[in-house]
Parts: structure tokens; sequence; C-alpha cells
């Protein structure tokens, strides 16, 4: 009788398995951490709601290609005098975060406060073109979109969906209770920042670490090496089989491995490997770390250190059973291969003159050989779920070069109509 683990194997990998990429818990339904969110100020009553130029005295804004997206008017109460507006603000939510007289603050606008309440600016790294281009095409959809700077870390553009418009309950009126009342109760949740705060299952996009694994102990000289992979591999001591979704996959190299999502090859690498190198080569790329902040702080991404069985280290090879990860983590994964193996610290707020903060993830060998083997943005569809991954790198017209990840949930569409749709928001998010 086959175990658990083999079962979900057989249900999860008996077909293709797709290289893929990606695609984001929280405090309630947030999707905020404690340090992320402020309280509510003391004492408040109703205020106006009109929308006026920033008042004399107010806080500071958050500020996108120099322009405030955020402003203030008077509220009438002497404990908290302004009331926050946003402009353009289911656009930027996800950058910006919430303030509320009633609701307390929560993202920039809570890490920020001191700034702010001081009445200075806090400029982002955002840029407003990929920004509307990335909310423009995921409207309508579940999902997240991000790209980030691969030589800086700056991140150019950060997308969920659904989103929200913050100045809905900024005030303390029972329009405003009402409003966070729904959106708290709210499906798909609207306040979670999934690109930042939902790790979910990578699916092929782990393929990136066991081939950054095989390449760094030595398992493989090149992307080009073909491997000792039959088309349906057996999990060594079982019998259950990974079939290869390609007859290209039999004893691929990693450069066609990759390209085709061929699970035999990468279950075969993960056993010859073993899990120790694996989660070694998974935490120099950014797994297991609990303090990823934008400064927002990111969902933790998980590599298992230990996976209790063969048939588990199979999957994980494959980015399933305990494996999460989110679009954020991978943004930086591929930045790191795009930037000669130096992983990029991400950064939301804009610092000018700041050197880039980088660390060595990989050697530049790995780094440029895993980059060259990934010439063509990579999609697909992880099978339990549903969702559709789309990772890519592109250069913008302004000369920047961007790790570009997309994740959209599942829907009524086919797979082939929804890796085409985050295609296309990849695409738009560059093409700026």
């Amino acid at each position: 009788m086959p175990t658990a683990p083999l079962r979900a194997l057989r249900r999860a990998v008996s077909g293709p398995v797709l290289v893929a990429l990606v695609v984001l818990s929280s405090l309630s339904l947030t999707g905020c951490t404690s340090d992320d969110v402020s309280p509510v100020p003391p004492d408040v009553s109703p205020g106006a709601s009109r929308m006026e130029p920033k008042p004399a005295g107010g806080p500071g804004d958050i500020l996108v290609a120099g322009r405030a997206v955020t402003g203030s008017e008077p509220s009438g109460i002497p404990k908290a005098p302004f009331r926050r507006t946003y402009t353009d603000g289911e656009v930027y939510a996800s950058v910006t975060g919430y303030r509320s007289l009633s609701f307390g603050a929560a993202g920039v606008e809570s890490i920020r406060r001191t700034e702010l309440d001081a009445g200075r600016d806090v400029p982002t790294t955002i840029d407003p073109a990929a920004q509307r281009a990335a909310f423009d095409g995921l409207r309508g959809r579940t999902g997240a979109a991000i790209a980030v700077d691969v030589r800086t870390g700056e991140i150019v553009a950060l997308v969920s969906a659904p989103s929200y418009d913050p100045g809905s309950f900024a005030g303390n009126t029972g329009a405003d209770a009402e409003m966070w009342r729904r959106l708290q109760s709210a499906e798909p949740r609207p306040l979670l920042n999934r690109a930042v705060r939902e790790a979910e299952n990578p699916g092929g996009a782990a393929h990136l670490v066991v081939a950054a694994a095989a390449l760094e102990k030595g398992l493989v000289r090149s992307v080009d090496t073909p491997t000792r992979s039959p088309l349906a591999y057996a999990i060594p001591g079982t019998t259950t089989r990974i079939n290869g979704p390609s007859p290209r996959c039999e004893n691929a190299d990693l450069r066609i491995a990759l390209k085709h999502g061929c699970g035999n090859v990468f279950a075969a690498l993960a056993a010859d490997l073993g899990a120790g190198p694996l989660e070694s080569t998974a935490r120099a790329l950014g797994f297991n770390d609990d303090n990823l902040k934008t400064p927002v702080r990111a969902a933790e991404s998980v590599w298992p250190s230990d996976p209790p069985s063969r048939a588990d280290l199979a999957l994980t090879a494959n980015g399933l059973a305990d494996v999460t990860a989110t679009p954020i983590q991978l943004a930086l994964l591929l930045a790191t291969l795009s930037n000669a193996g130096a992983r990029p610290a991400p950064r939301l707020l804009a610092t000018p003159d700041a050197p880039a903060d980088t660390r060595r993830a990989l050697s530049p060998r790995t780094a440029v050989q895993l980059s060259g083997a990934l010439s063509a943005p990579l999609t697909a569809r992880v099978p339990a779920t549903g969702t559709t991954w789309s990772l890519s790198t592109a250069h913008t017209p302004s000369g920047r070069t961007l790790a570009v990840v997309v994740t959209l949930a599942a829907t009524n569409d086919t797979a082939a109509d929804t890796t085409a749709a985050a295609t296309a928001i990849a695409h738009r998010v560059t093409a700026g």
C-alpha cells in the first residue's frame, strides 16, 4: 500500500512537472506583521472627507517618481488633526499600506510614521509606468506582480490583486467602519500583500535551486553536461516514477531540463546531491530567512532541511511538499542569477547615492551559466493548486535589467490562456 507522500507524489508529478515560476501569513487579514502596524490614535471623532491641498503642519507624503500619492486634510479632531487621503489608492496600496483614524496604520505608512509625522516626505523606488502596467494587467484577477532591478535591488513595481483603496477607511465614520468590515471579510483577501506576504509552493521554480546546487557542488560541470536521469525516473527504494514531460528529458542537460520542466532530471539530481547540499544552496539564495524586509517584512520562504523520505526529497526538488516561496523571494533569486551571483537586498524606499547592498550567494560561474540557460521567459502551472507562475528577465528602454515575477491564481481559463496572461503582464511591466 503506497504511503501518503507517495500518493501525493503520484498526484503531483505523474503529469508534466512544469518549470516555473513564480508566485505570496499575516496579522489578521491585513497581510502585515506586528512591526508593520501602528496603533489607532486615541479619542477620535468623525471628521470631514473632502480633498484639499496639504495643510500646514500636516504629515509628509509617500512619493512615486517625485509625485505625492498620499495627502492629508484637516480632520477636526484635536488629538488626530489630519485625515489621510490617497491618489490612485488602489494602484499604490501595496506600496503605501494604509493610515486610518480608526484602524491604525500598516506598511510604509506605519514603518516610516515617525518621519511622516515630522512632515518629511518618503520617496519610493517605484516606476509609475511599470506600476500601472502591472496593476492594469492584474485587474479582475487574483495574483501578484513584482519587478526588481537586478543590480540595485530597487523594487520598480509591486502590485497585489485584488487591491483596495486605503482612502475608503482612512476616517472614522460609519462608512469607514463598514468598508473596513467588508475588506476584513472579503475573499480573496484584498488586504493581503501577495507579492510580499504570501508564500506558496513554487513548483518548477525550485528547479533553479537544484540546478544551482548541482553546479556549485560539482555534480555536473556545466548546464550543457548530460545528466543520468531516465525518462521515467524511479525514486530509489520505491515503485513510484516521475515521468519527464518530453522525450528530450531523458538524460537531459540542465539547459534542456529547465526549458521543458523535466521533473525526472531534478528528482534524480536531488537524490544524488542529498538534502543537506540542497538546503545550504537554498539558504544561500534566500530561503529560510525570516528577516527579509523591503522595509515591509516578507513572509518566510521555506526549504526543508531534512525531508522525511526519498519521496519527500523528490517532491522538494520539484517545489512541492513543504517548499514555499514568495514572489519577492523568487524575484531576488532571479536577480541573483542575472547579477553574477550577488544577491541584492530589496529596496522599496529610495536612498539617493546609497550603494547597492549585495552579498555573494553563488559563484559567478554558476550564476552566469544558469542565467544564460534562462534566455526565454519561464512559466508553469502548479498542478495541485492551479496557480500559474511566470518568471522573466528583461531590459527596459531606460537600460535597466529587471527580474519580473507574476503569479495568477487558478481561474476558469485554460492553462494556456492563464500562462499567456501571466507572460503578457510581465512584458507590459518592462515595456515602459
